[in-house]
């Protein structure tokens, strides 16, 4: 018997697969980007919603995926790679009070999620790029996975969150103990030279959606 669990799965395999969250999967078919999020499967009595035939028409068109192959990502044994729950945070939330704990971990729960193979790091989140100012690098409505446990080398892309709540995402030039320089993606923005006292959090991109 086809459960709610396993077509909701299906769904978020398939934005896996494609780099997006739930959200960005609908946002693509020209959905409501709330659509598919985990507060939608449920109503507020505890009922169980499914996705309409239509949403699931409009995924599969907006992604070039057949219905069969829909079908085989239904149930647990869809593919043998490993996959890992990433949370999606919005960018313009990373930069409010709350969001994250003292160490660059995403706090709290009930987050949008998206599935992932493995990164290796249990604290690796997502963030949904807002605005033009990483363009042509990352655009408005991509996603990019960042990785607090990752090192961080010189080049890197990096996300850095100030202590007065500034979010930015641009190039790690040179860290000295006082200071980190960075080189803004675009480059109608200005470089930036932050004192290491103001940095709350660095951590690198390690993929992107493109």
């Amino acid at each position: 018997m086809l459960k709610h669990t396993d077509i909701w799965r299906a769904i978020d395999r398939l934005a896996a697969q494609h780099g997006l969250s739930a959200s960005g999967l609908a946002r693509r078919a020209g959905l409501d980007p709330t659509t598919f999020n985990k507060s939608k499967r449920t109503t507020n009595d505890g009922k169980l919603r499914w996705p309409s035939t239509e949403s699931i028409s409009k995924v599969l068109d907006a992604t070039g995926a057949s219905l069969s192959e829909f079908v085989s990502l239904v149930g647990d044994g869809a593919g043998t790679t490993p996959l890992q729950r990433v949370p999606v945070i919005g960018y313009a939330q990373a930069g409010s009070a709350g969001y994250f704990d003292d160490a660059g971990f995403p706090a709290g729960s009930g987050w949008d999620e998206l599935l992932f193979p493995s990164l290796g790091d249990p604290h690796a989140y997502a963030l949904e790029i807002s605005g033009d100012s990483m363009e042509p690098v990352y655009r408005d409505g991509d996603t990019i996975i960042v990785s607090p446990a990752a090192q961080i080398r010189r080049n890197d892309r990096v996300v850095v969150r100030t202590k007065g709540g500034e979010v930015m995402a641009k190039q790690l030039i040179r860290e000295t103990a006082t200071k980190i320089e960075l080189l803004s993606i675009n480059r109608a923005h200005p470089d930036r030279s932050i004192p290491m006292s103001d940095v709350a959090w660095m951590a690198r991109i390690i993929w992107a959606s493109q």
